[in-house]
């Protein structure tokens, strides 16, 4: 729903603007407020353009662990993230939206498989707590995409929040703590 009203609100903003130009051009041509409107027309794709860039997450070098599978199964995580905010932000067909969630999940599973057997096969004195975290993550997850079934609008927004807010702060956090580790053990 909030697609829907943010699209509706962009496009009337627009009309309403376009309608004040021309109101302003019917009383003169030389109407400075008509004029300034045209600028502001002009910069409203600009703008529009950086508020939503906003949303999404880009790949800082900071990120990186060290370790490159590691790092290409970050980067392939911020980029499906990435695909749901699309999915979250802008109206498209329900069948994307459910395939970029799944395909974000189904990956995330993927990635804390191979991390784990990383560090479980180098005795990694944090494996544990580490591993618990990818569970309650996995478990928060769940959750989200059950509602998601009932709650398709109400819930992806929230997802992609909690996604993106949870994966960076795992990477620059317990994962960042494991790479000292691994790289002493010869894992680049």
């Amino acid at each position: 729903m909030n697609k829907q009203w943010s699209m509706f609100g962009l496009a009337l903003l627009l009309l309403i603007i376009i309608t004040v130009i021309l109101l302003g051009f019917m009383v003169s041509i030389f109407n400075p407020v008509s004029w300034g409107l045209i600028v502001l027309l002009a910069l409203v794709p600009y703008i529009h353009k950086r508020i939503v860039a906003n949303r999404f997450v880009e790949w800082q070098d900071a990120y990186s662990v060290g370790i490159e599978a590691i790092d290409n199964d970050h980067k392939k995580l911020l980029n499906l993230i990435n695909q749901l905010q699309t999915a979250a932000h802008y109206q498209t067909d329900p069948q994307y939206e459910r395939e970029a969630f799944d395909a974000l999940v189904d990956y995330t599973k993927t990635h804390f498989q191979r991390e784990e057997e990383l560090m479980e096969s180098h005795s990694y004195p944090a494996f544990t707590a580490h591993k618990a975290e990818h569970a309650a993550m996995i478990a928060k997850v769940d959750a989200l995409m059950q509602r998601y079934h009932d709650q398709p609008h109400d819930t992806i927004e929230e997802a992609v929040q909690y996604l993106k807010k949870w994966l960076i702060n795992h990477i620059n956090g317990t994962d960042q703590a494991y790479s000292g580790f691994l790289h002493d053990k010869g894992v680049r």
